[in-house]
């Protein structure tokens, strides 16, 4: 094995991932704190080709230097809006067809390995504050609560992290 140079990974160029079919999944950022976990969701979003990401409530929006970081230029791809009321842009987009899935521990939640999506429908994950998760009020009007399976110590996963095992288990199954 040889290690490919960059030039090497056939990747899209901004024009070219703009017209891009897109996978049928919009993330919704539910008051994260951290410019860097932004930074971080925003290059796992471009990395599967995901539709769209709403900035909600506290989190913060581009240009900035710190979500710069670790996006390293996916705000110039992933289309993205920032909307203050998580909630209103929940039902906004249930109305508009898409079903909302909360990533959250709960009560009745769905092992996100249990969890399968259907062909031709849309979905929006809601990724919540690193200390509060998602807000109760989003993930009571949610139409599925999805878990990760954790095994160790620890009671939660950073929502970078999360972002990453969640995206890509959605990005496989919709496009199985």
């Amino acid at each position: 094995m040889k290690k490919r140079k960059n030039s090497e990974l056939n990747r899209l160029d901004i024009a070219a991932f703009k017209k891009a079919a897109k996978t049928p999944i919009t993330v919704v950022l539910d008051n994260i704190r951290s410019l860097h976990n932004i930074g971080a969701v925003f290059r796992t979003s471009d990395a599967f080709l995901i539709e769209k990401i709403y900035l909600c409530g506290i989190t913060a929006s581009p240009p900035h230097k710190e979500i710069h970081k670790t996006a390293l230029g996916a705000t110039e791809s992933v289309s993205w809006e920032y909307v203050p009321d998580t909630l209103e842009l929940v039902r906004k987009l249930q109305a508009s067809g898409l079903l909302v899935l909360a990533v959250e521990q709960a009560s009745g939640s769905t092992l996100l390995s249990d969890f399968n999506t259907v062909s031709g429908q849309a979905y929006a994950l809601v990724f919540g504050n690193e200390v509060k998760g998602v807000q109760q009020a989003v993930v009571s009007a949610s139409d599925y609560c999805i878990e990760i399976p954790q095994f160790g110590t620890k009671h939660s996963l950073n929502i970078a992290t999360s972002a990453g095992v969640v995206l890509w288990d959605l990005f496989v199954k919709c496009r199985a």
